[in-house]
């Protein structure tokens, strides 16, 4: 660690820090009797605290967001740089950065055209909702409005985007909800035992036929869109089974259904591709991301569109209602763009797709070695460097494992200077899934010594 805080300065930072700052995600009550962990500096896949210890981050900034690693200063001078030339304008206007980006990021999704910035994830999908909900207005008379999403995926802390969240632990206690909004069941083929009627063959078909159940019960013509990640990211990092991805496809071109995919967590190589979806073969219509666009070092996220949908917005130029009537106040800055062109270039330069597939495809393997030495792991699932293990009491049944035992893998871990994650308030007694998203710079020695943290963990907390 080599910051320059003294520890009369540190002092003054906890202090303030206690008594001002709330935090996302955590329960306040024990900072009465402790200190929050407040981390100083990174570099690399490394970040130091207050107290000057060292932890390797397996979590890319605590929610999959750092994708090319701390410390990178040809990313700080690119957004210096772009402030001291301009720093905002509205986004009713453009901007160098956001131009050149809107082309980079173009060049890596054939099949889309156009790209609307934003903020945050959150305000990405709710762009993505509020478009469909246009086009059911201007094309069906409001009818084709309701919006399809799955059990376990999560798209945002927005009452719209929570009104598409299927974790019910995540919802609780904000509603009511945004009214159109409707439920299919999750892929998890492991827990298909959950599911009535689930095959023991052909799953992700039977999946996908779900979702075509459910939009003959609501009838085609009121259902406009369909809002899926392409792995479920906190509800337990859910690999989409063979078959799913393809099926969905059809029903959507059926049903005359607008496709939306939220990459923001799988979106700018965290699965070893630019985008989760193009494992699959899909073409969709909406495309949201944010996290990883450039990897936490200016807030940026993007709503992508086809051309198809961008000209149902502009058929009619006689109209005064006929656009997008819509603004995104801080989609104006100009310090998102120039980071993420830079972010890009950093992927690219550093063939970090191609390290991604290598060392999520070794991360798996390892954890595989880990389940043929820890009966409690029930299941390892993942792409690229997109990682999950599912803990449970019994194999046969896959009941599991209580969520307190399984933040004590965490806890233990991160005594051992290693921050992993877990399911946090998603899917009520099922919060058991521990999850890995190193950056897309990780070295066989970094996984290592992750998975040699969770070993002992797991040996310490389950004997």
């Amino acid at each position: 660690m080599d910051g320059t805080y003294s520890q009369n300065d540190l002092t003054r930072v906890v202090e303030a820090d206690k008594a001002h700052v709330w935090h996302h995600l955590i329960q306040h009550k024990p900072f009465e009797s402790k200190d929050p962990n407040i981390i100083i500096e990174g570099k690399g896949m490394r970040v130091w605290n207050q107290a000057g210890k060292e932890h390797l981050d397996a979590v890319s900034g605590g929610v999959w967001t750092v994708n090319v690693g701390y410390g990178r200063e040809r990313i700080a001078r690119a957004v210096y740089d772009q402030l001291m030339r301009v720093n905002y304008f509205a986004g009713s206007a453009g901007s160098v950065p956001g131009a050149l980006f809107s082309q980079r990021l173009i060049e890596k999704m054939p099949g889309m055209t156009r790209v609307y910035y934003c903020n945050s994830g959150s305000e990405a999908n709710e762009k993505a909702f509020k478009m469909i909900r246009q086009i059911a207005h201007k094309r069906y008379g409001g009818k084709k409005h309701k919006i399809l999403y799955r059990d376990r995926d999560y798209h945002g802390t927005t009452i719209a985007c929570l009104s598409a969240g299927g974790q019910d632990e995540r919802n609780a206690q904000y509603g009511p909800y945004t009214p159109g909004f409707v439920r299919v069941p999750h892929c998890l083929e492991y827990r298909k035992h959950e599911q009535d009627g689930a095959p023991s063959e052909h799953y992700g078909e039977w999946a996908a036929d779900q979702i075509e159940q459910i939009i003959l019960r609501e009838g085609p013509d009121t259902v406009g869109g369909l809002c899926l990640e392409p792995v479920t990211a906190g509800g337990g990092v859910i690999v989409p089974p063979e078959g799913y991805w393809q099926k969905v496809q059809e029903i959507c071109r059926k049903y005359d259904i607008l496709l939306h995919i939220d990459e923001v967590v799988c979106g700018v190589g965290r699965t070893g591709t630019w985008f989760g979806y193009q494992h699959y073969g899909v073409q969709p219509d909406f495309v949201t991301m944010a996290k990883g666009v450039a990897s936490g070092y200016a807030a940026i996220a993007c709503c992508v569109t086809s051309e198809r949908v961008f000209e149902m917005f502009k058929d009619d130029a006689s109209d005064p209602m006929n656009y997008f009537r819509d603004i995104s106040t801080f989609g104006g800055c100009t310090a998102g763009p120039a980071a993420a062109l830079e972010n890009l270039s950093i992927i690219e330069e550093e063939d970090l797709l191609g390290n991604t597939v290598a060392m999520g495809d070794y991360m798996l393997d390892q954890l595989r070695a880990l389940q043929d030495r820890h009966a409690v792991i029930g299941d390892v699932r993942g792409k690229g460097l997109f990682l999950g293990a599912e803990l449970v009491t019994d194999r046969q049944t896959r009941d599991p494992q209580p969520e307190a035992r399984v933040q004590a893998v965490v806890a233990d871990c991160m005594g051992q200077g290693v921050i992993i994650g877990a399911t946090n308030r998603s899917v009520p007694g099922k919060n058991n899934t521990l999850c890995f998203s190193p950056a897309l710079i990780a070295t066989k020695d970094d996984i290592d010594h992750i998975l040699s943290a969770v070993d002992g963990a797991l040996t310490r907390v389950f004997g």
